[in-house]
């Protein structure tokens, strides 16, 4: 094969993977386009469906009707505002502020405002923090977030009666952060697709747990953007455990102090 030759061949290569790579990337924005109309839609649909009943005299402008329109709105707002960051997540232009952080404090501050939510679904949340953690690198607004998610989705499908466990340990130079549930577990089945966007393994509990499907796919993405990774073992009728990692920080407030 003449140089000349060997040369059109990579180039003809290199095109083919290029276009494969657009095609791929139209294909994500159909599939980012549709999904959202999806789920915009009913949210949408039920608060229309209110005010022309208002409108036609058939329900009355009450407290309750109400109180159920401010329920609609909120839930449309909540996912507006998810499916913006995602956007941003996976194009790239996430902007983290970050700085070395406490995470035992987050992870503290996330479990004592989640306990209220757990209570009244008789679910018990308890820790197993390793102790004099180094602080990590992380933008603490991004991984209350993540820990926010996790912990939201543990409580929709943890059993009553059943408990969550929030742990942390020292990883070489990540911190590992796990969140696990005694809940119904996951099928095995489902388990590759867990944190695609919109993807729930019930999906009859979409509009009855409030969930957008979007929690887990913004949690991975927003620990993508720290450099971490996020797992999930599973296993039905025992329960689920979410781990994540985050990056030990370079600061040394022993050093600083001295």
């Amino acid at each position: 094969m003449s140089k000349d030759k060997g040369e059109i061949g990579l180039l003809t290569e290199t095109f083919n993977f290029m276009a494969c790579d657009l095609e791929k990337a139209e294909q994500l924005r159909r599939n980012m386009i549709a999904d959202s109309a999806h789920e915009l839609r009913t949210p949408v649909t039920n608060i229309l469906g209110y005010l022309e009943a208002i409108r036609d005299g058939m329900l009355k402008p009450d407290r309750t009707t109400i109180q159920s329109l401010y329920e609609e709105a909120s839930q449309l707002s909540k996912l507006i505002d998810e499916l913006q960051e995602l956007t941003l997540a996976e194009a790239g232009e996430l902007v983290l502020v970050r700085q070395p952080q406490d995470i035992t404090r987050l992870i503290n501050q996330t479990v004592e405002a989640a306990k209220a939510q757990a209570t009244v679904q008789r679910i018990s949340i308890t820790t197993d923090l390793a102790e004099n953690l180094p602080l990590c690198n992380i933008d603490s607004q991004q991984i209350s977030q993540v820990l926010h998610n996790l912990l939201n989705n543990a409580i929709a499908h943890a059993n009553k009666g059943g408990v969550i466990t929030i742990a942390s340990r020292k990883c070489g130079d990540e911190v590992e952060v796990s969140v696990a549930d005694t809940g119904e577990g996951i099928p095995a089945e489902d388990l590759p697709n867990i944190f695609e966007r919109f993807y729930r393994v019930d999906k009859s509990r979409a509009r009855a747990t409030g969930g957008s499907g979007l929690g887990l796919t913004i949690a991975k993405r927003l620990v993508e953007a720290h450099g971490g990774k996020i797992e999930v073992q599973s296993e039905v009728g025992k329960g689920s455990r979410f781990s994540f990692t985050v990056p030990i920080s370079d600061f040394d407030p022993q050093e600083r102090s001295s």
